[in-house]
């Protein structure tokens, strides 16, 4: 009898163990490989974000980020399905499980790092509350704006930031607020306020289509600092891993020189740091649930940091941003990655 109900025991404890085992759900990673693609989130703008082009194809450095990751996860870069999430649902949207990633122009902040069920894998892009001037003012820095009129679209932490920035200047400034971007911008274009003021990016926006782009200066200091990058769920640590160490990658590649062009070329360089980069004398990927040459085909399909920079941000795009705060460390920027080993 005893040995009757140690083996029945032993049966329960069995079944009970695999219904556990079949409870638990699997990890983003691998629900991405069976389902053969990764789902992206999206904003419909802004430009140099992500953007559909004439032909309906999304573009811009976030979107390019995602594809970064479909080549690392799934093997290339098209494997990819990018679904348009609007501001006021960006955030559930990931929670819900709806998208794999969160990648739109979303600033890590405090709350939403810690209180959304979400995380902040690093930092795509370095921007914030800038300043525009026109040249003719004469004025190259935002220290030389002492009693300005500033034009911006009226927002609690938009006049927040500026308050906080002057106040520690202690510079006197006049705020000019509307309701509609449109409409600050209409005011700077007609003069009624020497200064406009939003995110850098969306002042090169602005910028691009003024009459006489060229005739308008961005200026370099940054009143309230936005660290934008690509969302997560949180509690997923595999996941998180294989999404920061994407961004790594891209800023690796910019470091070691490796682009687009030369990295199967690069792949028989002597510099011991880049082969091991390349997966080329160690295999960096499986602690990642990655393939050895994951970060080859990141590059092949996308570039290095930079080049992503260039082509959305940069001064070969039609935003035409210096890159200031978004270059390397080594070239005076915060980019930089931990080392690959």
């Amino acid at each position: 009898m005893r040995r009757a109900f140690g083996v029945a025991g032993a049966v329960g404890l069995a079944m009970l163990a695999a219904a556990a085992q079949g409870g638990v759900e699997a990890g983003t990673l691998e629900t991405v490989r069976a389902r053969g693609h990764l789902i992206c989130g999206v904003g419909d703008g802004p430009i140099g974000y992500s953007t559909r082009d004439g032909e309906g194809a999304w573009t811009g450095i976030s979107v390019d980020f995602c594809k970064a990751l479909a080549a690392a996860v799934v093997g290339g870069k098209h494997a990819v399905k990018f679904r348009p999430v609007p501001p006021d649902a960006r955030f559930s949207a990931l929670q819900a499980g709806e998208i794999d990633v969160l990648s739109r122009n979303a600033a890590m902040t405090s709350s939403r790092d810690t209180e959304l069920g979400i995380r902040f894998p690093g930092v795509l892009v370095f921007d914030g509350l800038g300043f525009m001037v026109r040249r003719s003012q004469g004025m190259a820095s935002a220290l030389e704006l002492s009693g300005a009129r500033i034009c911006l679209v009226a927002d609690a932490s938009n006049e927040q930031g500026l308050a906080d920035y002057f106040g520690a200047l202690r510079m006197p400034f006049e705020l000019s607020k509307h309701g509609d971007w449109r409409d600050a911008v209409a005011a700077y274009t007609n003069k009624a306020c020497q200064v406009l003021s939003a995110d850098v990016s969306i002042l090169a926006q602005a910028r691009r289509q003024l009459g006489e782009p060229g005739e308008h200066l961005i200026l370099p200091e940054i009143a309230r600092k936005q660290m934008v990058g690509p969302a997560v769920r949180q509690g997923d640590e595999e996941w998180f891993s294989v999404v920061r160490w994407t961004i790594y990658a891209l800023i690796t590649a910019e470091e070691l020189g490796i682009t687009r062009a030369n990295v199967d070329a690069m792949k028989a360089s002597g510099n011991a740091e880049v082969r091991r980069f390349l997966g080329v004398d160690m295999d960096l990927g499986r602690h990642l649930g990655l393939s050895a040459d994951w970060t080859q085909r990141v590059i092949k399909g996308v570039g290095n940091y930079g080049e992503l920079f260039e082509r959305h941000l940069g001064l070969k795009s039609p935003l035409r941003l210096e890159r200031r705060l978004n270059n390397l460390a080594s070239h005076g920027g915060l980019h930089y990655a931990p080392a690959f080993r």
